[in-house]
């Protein structure tokens, strides 16, 4: 995918976000999606693509059999194990999207454009509040030193 998206002309900064996103997207799609159904293509599995236009915005779907809930954003707690996967996605992304087929596939397609500044990332996921860092119970280094 690297490779021919450079040739392609795709910035470094843009495919690096790709590569992540389709990262999430998989994840996703192996942990909440079923697998594509019996006699499609792909039987049994996901199916991922990508598209580059001709104004250079990047395109990454995954596709699926579906899941019992819609992929939405989570709010996770700051000790949750999971759960940030779309709010990674849109801090990275231009825009994304569901989309449904009457099969009852589901895509979540990314679009992913160069132009945003790296620190655009920092400024668009929000920290954690000072009250979920309190509930951590961390241990002060310097509480042995008595």
């Amino acid at each position: 995918m690297r490779d021919q998206l450079r040739v392609g002309g795709v910035s470094e900064s843009v495919i690096d976000d790709a590569v992540l996103i389709l990262s999430e997207l998989l994840s996703n799609a192996c942990r909440h999606g079923r697998p594509l159904g019996r006699g499609m293509v792909g039987d049994g599995d996901v199916r991922a693509a990508w598209h580059v236009d001709k104004t250079g915005r990047l395109t990454v779907e995954v596709t699926d059999g579906g899941g019992p809930t819609r992929p939405v954003p989570a709010t996770p707690s700051v000790t949750a194990h999971g759960g940030r996967g779309l709010n990674i996605i849109s801090a990275l992304a231009d825009t994304w999207g569901v989309r449904d087929d009457v099969h009852g596939e589901v895509t979540v397609w990314v679009v992913v454009q160069a132009g945003h500044r790296p620190e655009d990332f920092a400024t668009r996921v929000a920290a954690p509040s000072a009250a979920a860092l309190s509930d951590l119970a961390l241990a002060d280094p310097f509480d042995d030193l008595d």
